[in-house]
C-alpha cells in the first residue's frame, strides 16, 4: 500500500492540462468490444481504472496497448468469457461489460460490481432495461447471468424510474446491435454519454437524442472503426484543479477544458467571489480572497455534479459565513468530513446535510482517502494546510486522476508517493 505525502502551505502557480474524461473512458473501453475492427482511443488518462480494464480485456483475448495517451484495442479475436469478481469487484464501471457482452454475444456472466463505497447504487434499472430488450437476468453466487433469447435482443421502449448514467450507458450498449428501435426515456444527459454515442455513431451505430432525456437507438449488424476517437476533457478533474487553484493558487491556468460542461460548478465559484478569466478551451484562476459561503445542492447533469461536492469543500472552508452541501445523488458521500475535522476544519453533518464554517487554518495530519473524490478533497486540504499531510489509500486517487503527482509538481506543489515502509521508518526515528 502506498501513501501520498504533502508539504502544505505553499501557493500554487503555473499551468496544468486536463486529461481525457475518466467517466467516458471507463465506458468507451467496454464499448470497444462491440466493434468488428481494431479501435483507437486518443486522450486516454493514465489512471488505474484504465489498466484494470485492459486486464479484463486480456482475459477475453482482446489485445490492447497503451502508449502516451493513445490506447489501441483489437477485439477481433475476442472470446466470450465469464468475468468473475476479482477485478470486477474493484472497479464499478466494469459493469459496462454487461451491456457490451450482451450486445455482442447475446449473453454475459459478470461479477457484481464494486468501486467506491459512497452509498447504495443499485443496478435494478440496468436489469429492467436488459429484460425489456428480451434478456433473462438471474443472480447466481454473486454474479449476474444475462442471456438473450435465441432470436436475439429486440428493440423496446424503456422508461427509467430514476435518472441513471450507468443504466443509460448499459442499455445503450446492449441495444446498439439489437433488432429494431430502442427508446430510452428519462435518460441521463451527461457529456460522457454524448461522447460514447459519438464513438459508436462514428462506427456506424444509429443513436439519436443523446444530451436530451429521450434517446433513440436503431440497431445495426456491424460496427467498424475508421478513425481514432478523441475523448472529451475530464470535467471532474477540471473542477478539482479549479477549486484547488482558487483555494491555494497564486494564478493558475487550466487548459483543455470545455467550460459548458461545468456551468453549474463555475456559477458557484463565481458566486463565492472567485475571479475567473475564460478563454476558448482554458480558464485562468486568479488569486482569491474575501470569499463568501454558498449553498450547494447536487443534482443530475446539467446540475452541480455529485463528484465535485467533495473537491470544492476545502475552498468553501476558506470562505466567510456558513455554507451547506446537500448531495441528493449520494447523501452518504461524507467520508471526507471526519478527515477534514482531523485537519482543523469546522464542519459537521446533520441529517445528511454538510454544514461548513470558515477555518482560519488547516493543519497537516494523517488522513485516509476512502474513495476517489474524498481523496481529491484531502489533496487540496493538504496543500492548504500548515505542515505535513500523509494520505493513505492513495490508490483511490490514482484510480481517477491522470498523472496527478506530475501535474501537482508542475504547479510547484511538494507532493510525493511513498511506501508504507518508508512512512514507518520516518515515524520511528
Amino acid at each position: 500500500m502506498k501513501k501520498m505525502r504533502i508539504q502544505g502551505g505553499k501557493p500554487l502557480s503555473g499551468t496544468v492540462t486536463i486529461g481525457g474524461a475518466k467517466n467516458s473512458t471507463v465506458a468507451l473501453i467496454p464499448a470497444s468490444i462491440l466493434a468488428d475492427t481494431p479501435v483507437t482511443l486518443d486522450g486516454v488518462p493514465d489512471i488505474r481504472d484504465v489498466h484494470n480494464l485492459m486486464s479484463i480485456l486480456a482475459s477475453m483475448h482482446v489485445t490492447s496497448t497503451f502508449t502516451a495517451d493513445i490506447l489501441k484495442i483489437d477485439p477481433t479475436q475476442i472470446v466470450p468469457t465469464p468475468l468473475p469478481n476479482g477485478r470486477i469487484k474493484s472497479l464499478r464501471a466494469s459493469y459496462y461489460f454487461m451491456g457490451a457482452l450482451l450486445g455482442k454475444f447475446g449473453e454475459a456472466i459478470v461479477g457484481l460490481p464494486g468501486g467506491d463505497d459512497i452509498g447504495p447504487r443499485p443496478i435494478d434499472q440496468h436489469i429492467k432495461g436488459f429484460e425489456a430488450l428480451g434478456a433473462q437476468v438471474t443472480n447466481e453466487h454473486g454474479a449476474m447471468y444475462i442471456k438473450a433469447p435465441a432470436e436475439g435482443l429486440h428493440g423496446a421502449r424503456i422508461f427509467l424510474d430514476m435518472v441513471s448514467v450507468g443504466a443509460t450507458i448499459n442499455i445503450l450498449l446492449a441495444a446498439v446491435r439489437a433488432k429494431g428501435r430502442t427508446i430510452i426515456e428519462n435518460a441521463a444527459k451527461e457529456p460522457e454519454i454524448i461522447d460514447l454515442a459519438t464513438f459508436l455513431n462514428n462506427m456506424g451505430a444509429q443513436i439519436r437524442g443523446v444530451g436530451t432525456d429521450i434517446i433513440r437507438i436503431d440497431g445495426v449488424d456491424r460496427l467498424e472503426a475508421h478513425n481514432s476517437h478523441t475523448i472529451i476533457p475530464d470535467r471532474i478533474e477540471a473542477g478539482t484543479y479549479l477549486a484547488m487553484a482558487a483555494a491555494i493558487g497564486d494564478g493558475v491556468l487550466i487548459k483543455n477544458i470545455i467550460p459548458e460542461h461545468l456551468d453549474a460548478f463555475l456559477a458557484k465559484m463565481e458566486e463565492m467571489g472567485v475571479q475567473l478569466d475564460y478563454h476558448e478551451d482554458s480558464i485562468y484562476v486568479n488569486p482569491s480572497d474575501h470569499l463568501k459561503m454558498v449553498q450547494i445542492k447536487t443534482s443530475p447533469y446539467p446540475g452541480f455534479a455529485t463528484d465535485l461536492q467533495q473537491p470544492i469543500t476545502p475552498l468553501l472552508l476558506k470562505a466567510r459565513g456558513e455554507g451547506l452541501i446537500i448531495d441528493t445523488i449520494y447523501p452518504k458521500r461524507v467520508k471526507h468530513v471526519p478527515e477534514l475535522i482531523r485537519m482543523g476544519a469546522d464542519i459537521t453533518i446533520e441529517n445528511d446535510v454538510i454544514i461548513l464554517h470558515h477555518a482560519n487554518q488547516l493543519f497537516g495530519a494523517e488522513v485516509s482517502a476512502d474513495e476517489i473524490r474524498a481523496g481529491a478533497c484531502l489533496m487540496t486540504a493538504g496543500l492548504m494546510a500548515q505542515g505535513e499531510t500523509v494520505i493513505s489509500n492513495v490508490e483511490n486517487i490514482l484510480r481517477g486522476y491522470d498523472r496527478v503527482v506530475d501535474k501537482l509538481h508542475s504547479l510547484g506543489a511538494q507532493v510525493e508517493i511513498i511506501d508504507d515502509v518508508e512512512q514507518i521508518s520516518i515515524t520511528s526515528r
